[in-house]
């Protein structure tokens, strides 16, 4: 396993993490903070080309 694969098992677990805290959440937060995850995750896979 190398240091991406690391890298990567840390944030999947870091993002399971997150989502597992949303859905314990009233339904209006829930779509709140889901809307707030996807804002980053597209924001990551839109800008990971330009890290390189």
């Amino acid at each position: 396993m190398g240091d991406n694969d690391a890298v990567s098992t840390h944030e999947s677990d870091a993002l399971l993490s997150r989502l597992l805290v949303i859905e314990d959440q009233p339904l209006d937060a829930r779509a709140e903070a889901y809307s707030y995850v996807h804002e980053q995750l597209q924001s990551e896979l839109e800008g990971g080309d330009t890290h390189r």
